[in-house]
């Protein structure tokens, strides 16, 4: 007889409802890069773990609850984070799908909920779903103390020594103080948990392959957690701002830990080993840190790997001597938020770059030989028809090898969140309406359009965008016409949008 596991973390199913159509062949399938580190972080502190990654094996609600029974865990965690920081409002009704499903199959299974949404919504999680607990920051000491206040006593644990919980205490609702962000990335929580997980499941994004379009194996990482800067839209510091007050910083500071460039290596030798050779470098901001950067650049090519890799960069933080390096060890494409052209739209986010310097690096970039996804973002708060016209034109103008089309949202932990509760602005009646491709995505409306006509100018903007001609040439010049194939069976989806049913009632 099998010994029973201290934790099972669950990454849910979502993918369908998250992307419509397009979740079956186009969207990638990431491994679950925080209940891989929390796997290895509660292995670290003496205890077991198990992952059940729903998403890659395709498991339904039900099917992770009897897997869940089957191995009876002492405490199971449903791990609510997606592909990147505001995916998890989108992945909530599949998170409480699932939470629904354990607590039917087994009343008495301790669940506990933790990720991004969770964290910046901890109450109105525990008010709406069936789960037992919810963490409220980064949930790693919340994860292990929880489980061990349930190993030593079941029917009574000493809740209130958990830091980091929130709980119910005779039908009302408790939570404890804050617990720490960890520290020593390294020696704590060196990496993922990677025998954990099916690593032959998983597969890239499309156009990170573009070229050869050979999608798996494919793996992501984190090198670092947090982000310094303070968009007003971005969520990315949601789990981490209760964890960064118990450090003393101010609410104005936000975090910024690393992995060393030797645990870094240390992770991409077993990728290597086990023939991964796309990777994504999930940090929402790789490209900052000098020295960080150009370490793990220069451990990648002294090692002679032959990676693939995507990470995230900003316009202004490109320096002289990053990019040769990069290129030479891997690094293919890089992700640039761009987000709007317009100057009185950029200056209302907090996020402050010239055109003349959005234009600068992405010359830069291409002279290197590294391909760009340029991310924009239309119906942002001041936002009207001229301006988003204009950020369409500038990305038509700047042509980058890939595009992210983003409709505005103001996702919970963010400012933007604050922001449009204080103003009274339309909010999605549901958390799958947070997805930018579900049926029923519903943008953050403008001071002057309505989330409708945002919609709609970002999904018209899609299709201009990845069939003029100056793009399509480009496809073809550089990665040839299986990728230009590739492309056009990509524009031939569509997504079903409520809101223009709406639309169109009305108008009858």
């Amino acid at each position: 007889m099998s010994v029973k596991p201290d934790v099972v973390l669950i990454n849910p199913r979502s993918r369908k409802m998250v992307y419509q159509g397009l979740g079956t062949e186009l969207a990638a399938i990431e491994n679950p890069v925080w209940a891989g580190l929390m796997a290895t972080y509660v292995r670290k502190q003496g205890l077991s773990a198990e992952i059940i990654d729903a998403e890659a094996e395709e498991l339904d609600h039900d099917e992770v609850a009897r897997r869940v029974v089957d191995l009876d865990p002492v405490l199971s965690v449903v791990v609510v984070y997606g592909h990147q920081p505001s995916a998890s409002t989108q992945i909530m009704p599949a998170s409480s799908a699932s939470v629904s499903a354990i607590k039917a199959a087994k009343s008495d299974m301790p669940v506990l909920m933790v990720g991004g949404h969770v964290a910046a919504l901890p109450g109105k999680t525990m008010e709406d779903e069936v789960c037992d607990y919810v963490g409220s920051g980064e949930g790693l000491f919340t994860i292990v103390e929880l489980a061990r206040a349930l190993k030593a006593s079941p029917k009574r644990p000493e809740l209130e020594k958990v830091r980091g919980l929130w709980y119910r205490d005779n039908g009302k609702l408790n939570f404890t103080p804050n617990a720490p962000l960890l520290q020593n990335l390294d020696v704590e929580m060196p990496g993922i948990a990677w025998d954990l997980i099916p690593t032959d499941k998983y597969r890239a994004h499309n156009w990170h392959t573009f070229g050869n379009l050979e999608r798996q194996p494919y793996a992501a990482i984190y090198t670092t957690l947090g982000c310094p800067y303070h968009c007003s839209f971005c969520c990315i510091q949601a789990p981490f701002k209760d964890g960064e007050k118990e450090l003393g910083l101010k609410e104005t500071t936000n975090s910024y830990r690393y992995w060393s460039p030797a645990a870094v290596g240390a992770e991409l030798d077993i990728l290597a080993k086990k023939g991964v050779r796309n990777i994504k470098f999930a940090d929402e901001m790789f490209v900052l840190n000098r020295k960080h950067v150009m370490g793990i650049a220069d451990l990648i090519i002294e090692r002679g790997y032959d990676f693939n890799i995507w990470a995230y960069a900003r316009v202004d933080t490109v320096k002289e001597g990053m990019l040769p390096k990069l290129k030479q060890a891997g690094f293919n494409w890089l992700a640039f938020g761009i987000e709007t052209a317009n100057d009185r739209v950029q200056t209302n986010i907090e996020k402050r770059f010239s055109t003349a310097e959005i234009y600068d690096t992405v010359r830069k970039v291409k002279e290197h030989g590294i391909n760009i996804i340029g991310n924009y973002i239309f119906g942002l708060p001041e936002d009207d028809h001229a301006s988003m016209q204009e950020t369409l034109d500038m990305a038509l103008e700047l042509n980058c090898e890939f595009a992210n089309l983003y409709s505005a949202m103001a996702y919970p932990g963010s400012p933007l969140y604050t922001m449009a509760l204080a103003e009274g602005w339309q909010l999605p009646a549901a958390w799958s309406g947070y997805s930018q491709h579900s049926i029923d995505s519903t943008p953050l409306p403008t001071k002057y359009l309505p989330a409708s006509e945002v919609l709609k100018f970002r999904d018209e903007a899609f299709t201009k965008y990845f069939t003029a001609p100056s793009y399509l040439k480009l496809v073809q010049d550089q990665f040839g016409s299986e990728t230009m194939a590739h492309l056009r069976d990509m524009c031939k989806h569509t997504l079903t949008r409520n809101l223009y049913k709406q639309e169109s009632k009305a108008a009858a």
